[in-house]
């Protein structure tokens, strides 16, 4: 069992924000997400378009966001807890029990759920045997390239990812890129290099086509596509990929017993409280009047419910306002001499 001041649900820019909020003020705290990496939506969706609404920052991609927000948290020690979903949330007590989907265990007076619009999910195959071989030989995202070393891979896909990584995997394995259409949603250069590729037959392009079966026992020994016009071919495959992108599910969350409006989570503008005392909602999952879907609102809401914790994480001690330039306190937390 894991014990903290707080536990954060999310991994996105505000909850990166809100776990510096915290330690600023003296808090511990973990973070949980359902993503294998950190970053959330700016990672997922958008690494690399342009953010104009972070103060001081007059241009920044999701990437470069992410990036400075890690370097920002490096003067403390926090455990994210990456590839894992809260699955369970109880109270006990003045504490809440929390248990993620790997089984680990937190107790904590404090939750702030900085779950973006929820967690983020692959969108995946149609055919149910697909069930059978994944994270074995099929896979919706990529942690160590080297397995695909000299073996056949099938990927599908038409966007940026799918082209990326049949460029990349080319280099060592035989390649089959399929999509469903002619056009590919990729960057111009990208679909032009991929286009190289396959004239000169180091990709084996099939457009068109979309997954219609696999086929093998216990290890994968090919797939089946089939064209519009219903032709179907049977490519042996080693290793089968599917970037389609990301879907959000609100999750576990709307069992939690939470005001929950729409896939948003209704909460005070005071402490970013919801109806639950001592479970918080920042950034775009949480709705009050007047909200602004912005990354800066996120920042002010995890700011705010951060203090908020404080009260209960130190019932004994009382909170005092310290303004960043000026704290001993701060410095310290932060390793610089006064």
């Amino acid at each position: 069992m894991i014990k903290t001041d707080a536990l954060i649900i999310g991994a996105g820019p505000t909850g990166l924000f809100t776990a510096h909020q915290l330690k600023l003020i003296g808090l511990n705290c973990e973070v949980v997400d359902n993503l294998d990496k950190i970053g959330g939506q700016c990672i997922e969706l958008y690494p690399d378009k342009p953010i104009y609404d972070i103060p001081a920052v007059p241009e920044c991609t999701g990437e470069e966001l992410t990036n400075n927000l890690i370097n920002q948290l490096k003067p403390f020690d926090i455990k994210f807890h990456l590839s894992e979903r809260v699955e369970e949330v109880k109270k006990n007590n003045e504490n809440w029990q929390i248990k993620t989907n790997k089984g680990t265990e937190f107790s904590t007076p404090n939750i702030i759920i900085a779950g973006g619009v929820g967690s983020f999910e692959p969108r995946k195959f149609s055919p149910k045997e697909c069930e059978n071989f994944e994270n074995k030989s099929l896979f919706y995202s990529i942690k160590d390239k080297s397995i695909f070393k000299g073996k056949t891979v099938s990927i599908f896909g038409g966007g940026d990812s799918a082209l990326d990584w049949a460029i990349e995997l080319s280099k060592d394995s035989k390649i089959n890129l399929i999509h469903r259409r002619d056009e590919f949603r990729g960057a111009q250069a990208t679909v032009d290099k991929m286009n190289e590729l396959a004239k000169s037959s180091k990709i084996n392009l099939f457009t068109k086509y979309q997954l219609k079966s696999v086929n093998g026992k216990e290890i994968l020994e090919s797939i089946d596509i089939e064209h519009d016009n219903k032709e179907i071919k049977n490519l042996k495959s080693d290793y089968v990929l599917g970037f389609f992108g990301l879907i959000m599910q609100l999750g576990p969350i709307a069992n939690w017993g939470l005001n929950i409006d729409k896939k948003t989570i209704s909460v005070d503008t005071e402490k970013f409280e919801t109806n639950q005392k001592g479970i918080y909602a920042v950034g775009d999952i949480c709705t009050y009047p007047g909200k602004l879907k912005l990354i800066l609102s996120g920042f002010h809401e995890g700011a705010l419910a951060a203090r908020a914790c404080f009260k209960l994480a130190r019932p004994n001690e009382k909170y005092r306002f310290e303004f960043t330039t000026t704290s001993t306190n701060l410095l310290k937390r932060l390793g610089k001499k006064e």
